[in-house]
């Protein structure tokens, strides 16, 4: 067996599985960074944010897994490199809060508030672009570049 000195940081991005065309940019470009910093993105794998996120991620080079709600890994986007098939729904967020070293949230609803505070409630830092919510504890970010340069400062 060989020995694993060093293992990949996981930089999840959560945010609506529908969103507007402005948060699809934001997105889009917080995946590029997180290629360009040469870590991977991990994500719930469906639309919107997620979509728009592992798009960027994978136009940058990067990696990219989803974590999926159902049973199988179709529903996964086309930019998912590893769909993992949860069949746990909502539960879901669970794995991507515990995987993900940081979490960078763009908008999002009250599926996004569970991974912020799952996130939050087991020591995990959450940089918010664009927040939906106002929750002690969130940093927030003015742009793309700044989200993922913070979020990657901010891992322990």
């Amino acid at each position: 067996m060989g020995n694993m000195t060093s293992r990949a940081t996981y930089v999840g991005v959560i945010g609506a599985g529908q969103c507007s065309e402005d948060m699809e940019a934001l997105a889009e470009e917080v995946g590029r960074e997180i290629a360009a910093a040469g870590v991977v993105l991990i994500c719930g794998g469906l639309g919107g944010v997620m979509t728009a996120a592992a798009r960027g991620a994978k136009k940058g080079g990067g990696t990219t897994i989803g974590i999926l709600p159902g049973a199988g890994i179709d529903s996964a986007n086309e930019y998912i490199d590893f769909p993992v098939a949860s069949n746990m729904g909502q539960a879901r967020n669970a794995i991507i809060a515990h995987t993900s070293s940081v979490l960078i949230s763009i908008g999002g609803g009250y599926g996004t508030l569970s991974e912020i505070a799952m996130a939050l409630k087991i020591g995990k830092s959450v940089v918010s672009l664009v927040p939906s919510f106002d929750i002690p504890g969130i940093h927030t970010a003015k742009s793309p570049a700044l989200a993922v340069s913070l979020a990657l400062t901010l891992i322990s």
